[in-house]
């Protein structure tokens, strides 16, 4: 029998997300709490464990309730990934089994799951909804090896002329930086045909995640010419969003950038890189990621039921709307769009 808890309050939540070796930031508290503060989802807990005791497994997720895209359960909207954080497969089927039910109660449309490991969909009534790449980076052999390794052409020769161009790199959480980001991030999507998520969540994602989150810019001169944002849990940390301006491409700017950020992770102690999912259809970005000697893996999303196929069609028409708008709005009408239409889309 499940029971469903809230991750916002309850105190037994953080304390069991520490004990778990698959927690990431995308489990935490701070990541929930900007995820309800943004878009107005609502986070639970389901687990086996009673009330008053320890937890021993979890199943988080989010209600989402849309009048443009229907309602669902989806574990987590807007995170690459997150793993179910149960011992025993009993108790996946039994916690996945919960939210489907809760899920047809409340005239839901479908649940998904976004697990890192591979999961047997038929086990659980459920189907592949979509499958990406996920890369994810070593980092205990240290920087001086790293590089070794990347690739010399496309990765080491543009961090060397980078540092030849004297791109500088800052770090920071102010809102100084939230907003020097966000207006390379605005110009990045239009470009990509997407608006920008709202400013919003990226000064509540500082104000909740605090030390956990990071704004790495570079700098020629005083002008910002690209931007990562790092979300930290543990010893991982995850390059979650990444903006840049395009005429600065030829002097290495985002590989430099990437590559501080891989030299600060490793003087912090930190072991892996979470380089996030991509697109099995953006080939582009794949073998960037595979220069950095990440190892690749697939990223299978589950939904059920099972009986409602899935088609790689579903929300199509959403995004060409959404790029066509891109292309001919002014940049406040864009950010506007963003805000209106984000919270129906996680």
């Amino acid at each position: 029998m499940a029971e469903e808890i809230d991750p916002l309050t309850d105190p037994r939540w953080p304390q069991f997300l520490d004990s778990q070796a698959a927690a990431s930031v995308f489990h935490s508290r701070g990541w929930l709490e900007a995820l309800q503060q943004t878009y107005g989802y609502t986070p639970c807990v389901l687990t086996t464990s009673k009330a008053g005791k320890d937890l021993v497994n979890g199943l988080v997720f989010c209600r989402v309730s849309s009048w443009l895209t229907g309602r669902r359960a989806v574990s987590l909207p807007f995170s690459d990934h997150c793993e179910p954080l149960v011992r025993h497969t009993d108790d996946l089927r039994c916690l996945v089994e919960a939210v489907q039910k809760r899920a047809t109660a409340e005239h839901c449309e479908y649940t998904e799951i976004r697990p890192i490991s591979r999961v047997d969909g038929a086990s659980l009534n459920s189907r592949v909804a979509q499958t990406f790449y996920l890369h994810r980076l070593d980092l205990r052999p240290g920087a001086m090896e790293l590089f070794r390794r990347f690739h010399h052409d496309c990765i080491q020769r543009k961090i060397r002329r980078a540092e030849r161009e004297g791109v500088e790199v800052k770090t920071g959480r102010s809102d100084d930086f939230v907003r020097t980001f966000y207006g390379l991030l605005l110009q990045t999507r239009r470009r990509q045909g997407l608006p920008p998520q709202p400013l919003a969540w990226y000064r509540n994602l500082t104000a909740l995640l605090g030390e956990s989150v990071t704004i790495h810019l570079a700098f020629r001169g005083s002008q910002a010419i690209a931007g990562i944002v790092t979300l930290q849990h543990g010893k991982h940390l995850v390059y979650k969003y990444g903006a840049s301006e395009p005429a600065f491409h030829r002097l290495g700017t985002m590989p430099y950038l990437l590559w501080k950020v891989i030299g600060r992770a490793v003087d912090f102690g930190l072991e892996q890189l979470d380089m996030g999912r991509t697109d099995l259809d953006n080939p582009g970005l794949v073998v960037f990621k595979d220069r950095w000697n990440a190892a690749r893996s697939l990223l299978v999303y589950l939904r059920s039921p099972a009986s409602r196929p899935y088609s790689s069609t579903d929300g199509q028409w959403r995004k060409m709307i959404a790029s066509h708008a891109c292309s001919v709005l002014p940049d406040a009408c864009l950010i506007k769009l963003g805000s209106l239409f984000y919270p129906h889309l996680g």
